[in-house]
């Protein structure tokens, strides 16, 4: 099956995960179920950005140590945060007071050092949108505005693997980074075993990992049909071509080849959309790069090649059969299309962040 008819079919068997409500904090990473936005306009007053006296910029005009501009009462001091006292509009910096505390030797500013009302955190701003990750940033500026739950989709994952299992961590460190949550569950060797193991509930999508080719053990295919429906058995992917995927009760199995390099360029080419529209995700901005040297692929097969990002652009370090110590450096990859022979070097490229 070509990958891109492969993901389509996919993406329309998932459904966004029900949504949860959690402090923003422990929702950085997940996908906002919804829009955001400010009900109610902050800091409610003028609030001052430092320490400072306050005072009413239009009354020291002029003010400088050899011409000091003397006040009725002297200024009050506030503390960055607190809100300015009735009938100030500025700040002063601390040196700006003579012996006499009513005698101001420095003029300001209208506003200086302050934050006028609603400009903080202005009604109707939207703080995150739906579909995008919530951030550090998005949980400051949510707590900041007094709000103690975000709703979010972040799609629990059970990944089957058998010993000595190395794919697992990457895996679920990658989906982590993505929104989602892993576990981690042996995989039997026998069909009938997997088959029971795939019909468990408890996650929303199932990733199994090797056990996946024409092996006389490998019995990931044969254990999916028995469990469900195996909606594809091969791709037109390199690596990565015994890779699959079907259902499972109300569950999306994805059947991942054992060998690293195959197993993520499955993960890469079938495995994050299908978390993108588990959590309702926004499709990622596009990274382009130019490549540093030429990439030659085949013709009907959509080739994965792993690379490594440079000062230059993106450097090719390999794709089918890459050795693990390449492997190793790589921090994107690149699908190339199965109508297109490679890149010539220089070529700008869309390149998937690992």
């Amino acid at each position: 099956m070509p990958v891109a008819e492969a993901v389509t079919a996919l993406v329309a068997l998932a459904r966004p995960v029900a949504v949860a409500a959690m402090p923003p904090a422990e929702a950085v990473g997940a996908v906002a179920a919804r829009d955001v936005a400010v009900e109610t306009g902050l800091p409610g007053a003028r609030t001052a950005l430092r320490d400072g006296w306050a005072v009413e910029a239009a009354a020291v005009v002029g003010a400088s140590p050899y011409v000091p501009v003397r006040l009725a009462r002297a200024p009050a001091w506030v503390e960055a945060g607190d809100p300015l006292p009735p009938g100030t509009d500025a700040l002063l910096p601390p040196e700006a007071i003579g012996a006499d505390p009513r005698e101001i030797e420095a003029e300001t500013a209208p506003g200086e050092g302050t934050r006028a009302p609603g400009t903080e955190l202005p009604a109707g701003a939207r703080l995150v949108a739906a579909g995008e990750r919530v951030t550090p940033l998005h949980a400051l500026a949510l707590a900041a505005a007094g709000l103690d739950r975000v709703t979010v989709r972040r799609p629990h994952l059970r990944l089957l693997a058998a010993a000595p299992d190395t794919l697992s961590p990457l895996l679920g460190a990658w989906i982590a980074a993505r929104g989602g949550t892993a576990e981690v569950v042996p995989r039997p060797a026998e069909a009938d075993a997997l088959a029971a193991v795939l019909a468990r509930p408890g996650a929303d999508a199932v990733l199994v990992i090797g056990g996946t080719g024409p092996g006389r053990r490998d019995a990931g295919a044969d254990a999916l049909a028995r469990a469900g429906r195996l909606h594809a058995h091969g791709l037109a992917l390199r690596p990565g071509e015994s890779a699959g995927f079907g259902t499972a009760g109300d569950r999306l199995v994805l059947l991942l080849p054992g060998r690293p390099d195959a197993c993520l360029v499955a993960w890469l080419a079938l495995g994050r959309p299908l978390l993108a529209a588990l959590s309702g995700a926004a499709a990622d901005p596009p990274v382009i790069l130019p490549l540093t040297r030429k990439v030659a692929s085949v013709i009907g097969l959509t080739e994965v090649v792993f690379l490594r990002r440079v000062a230059a652009g993106a450097e090719p370090l390999g794709g089918a059969e890459i050795p693990l110590h390449r492997l190793a450096l790589a921090d994107a990859a690149l699908l190339v299309p199965p109508a297109h022979e490679g890149y010539p070097a220089g070529t700008p490229v869309e390149v998937l962040p690992l």
